[in-house]
């Protein structure tokens, strides 16, 4: 396999206009490959720490030639020479080149645009997708090679559309029966439909930073409510063809133990918000609910995976983090029930397959999760289809960096019917 020749890192805007890392990494044999981290808007208190430079002359402190810095001055040397399917050596010499415990100090968006750009050399110089490529590195035993479902993004809440609604992700997930293209097919139209629906309510169509509408609405029901609407306009039926979801990104709204929401006058505890979550449950029959709890409120994360997720997946993204330590606990309490990936919160390649194979043995749902400040970079596509991830959850099908990615699904599923 050809050895690491060069190694160039700039810095690029990602989808919120934000600096990020960008590295460009050229083989022995003349292959050429590029990859970028994406960056982060909602940030839970167990991910790896991204270094900025908090220069506030330069893109108001976010700028990130720090991270560039490190990969040049710092990681480079270390592994130009080194062949570039060593995969497993290379992440590992990162972490211990940075040598604390939550990437502090290289940063998480140098290490994962680095840690993506050799898988993505590594499959180019084998002439294989990378998909493929990266299946290498995962057991395959009982994990056939497939598409995985969409979760497609409708409305957006919280920190991604300027507070609208308490809750950050309104959802639409196909039944996991049909083929992807049809799937994606099926998103497009619900959420074409929802654009006219909003539009003839008199309602903005402005959208949030993954591509959601993000209406002023009375309550958070309210946002279900307008989606099963839409989605009854279509030839489609909720709880047959396609199932509603919430990824309610609740440490936004959590403050001293309680939770505050649109929908109460009150105050909720967490045991008020299980029994809210309930009602919502009985209502409109969620197929999925994502950190709708506080990140350390365990106990009400047990309570409430006790209550409904024989049904329902509930999926731990802040909670979790993509975090060996902090999965292992979910596993323990048995709070979970599915887990959200996304690279970017561990930082790099090798870590986060292994966490997706811890989940996978404690029989977890995988959801594969970008984020609402991503580039246009697919690797998260691939990396979801060489893991065979039950889910992907990759915005709305709008914008360039989500539907870039979507797109690139829809690819892999060509090039997985010609295996």
């Amino acid at each position: 396999m050809a050895k690491i020749k060069k190694i160039e890192a700039r810095e690029i805007l990602n989808a919120k206009g934000h600096p990020t890392v960008e590295v460009a990494l050229v083989l022995a044999d003349g292959t050429l490959a590029t990859a970028s981290s994406p960056g982060r808007t909602s940030l839970g208190g167990f991910e790896a720490a991204e270094v900025i430079d908090n220069d506030q002359d330069r893109y108001k402190g976010l700028g990130v030639l720090k991270a560039i810095e490190n990969i040049k001055s710092i990681i480079a040397p270390r592994i130009i020479g080194i062949e570039v399917n060593k995969q497993q050596e290379i992440d590992k010499i990162m972490i211990e080149l940075d040598g604390t415990q939550n990437k502090s100090r290289l940063g998480a968006n140098a290490m994962l645009a680095l840690s993506m750009v050799v898988s993505r050399a590594a499959a180019k110089s084998s002439a294989l997708p990378l998909f493929v490529y990266l299946r290498e590195f995962i057991k395959k035993e009982g994990n056939p090679l497939k598409i995985p479902t969409p979760i497609f993004n409708l409305l957006n809440g919280g920190k991604i559309a300027g507070g609208n609604l308490d809750f950050q992700s309104f959802l639409v997930i196909p039944v996991s029966s049909k083929p992807y293209s049809e799937s994606l097919e099926m998103g497009a139209n619900i959420y074409s439909t929802l654009r006219n629906d909003l539009g003839f309510k008199n309602l903005p169509t402005l959208v949030g930073d993954e591509g959601g509408f993000a209406p002023n609405l009375a309550t958070n029901e309210d946002g279900l409510n307008i989606i099963k609407q839409s989605i009854e306009n279509t030839a489609f039926r909720v709880g047959f063809d396609v199932f509603l979801g919430i990824d309610a990104s609740s440490n936004s709204f959590y403050s001293e133990g309680k939770y505050k929401i649109k929908d109460s006058a009150m105050q909720f505890s967490s045991s008020d918000l299980t029994t809210y979550y309930e009602n919502l449950n009985k209502k409109f029959h969620l197929l999925y609910l994502e950190d709708p709890l506080y990140e350390e409120d365990w106990n009400g994360w047990v309570d409430l995976t006790n209550r409904i997720s024989a049904n329902t997946i509930v999926a731990g993204d802040h909670l979790t983090s993509t975090n060996p330590y902090r999965l292992q606990i979910a596993l323990d309490k048995k709070a979970i029930s599915g887990i959200v990936v996304k690279p970017s919160q561990v930082g790099t390649v090798i870590e986060t397959l292994a966490v997706v194979e811890v989940a996978r043995q404690a029989g977890l749902k995988i959801i594969v999760s970008a984020t609402s400040a991503e580039t246009t970079d697919d690797f998260i596509a691939d990396f979801a289809a060489a893991v065979s991830s039950d889910y992907v959850k990759f915005g709305a099908t709008a914008r360039g960096e989500n539907v870039a990615k979507y797109n690139r699904l829809l690819e892999i599923e060509d090039q997985i019917k010609a295996l």
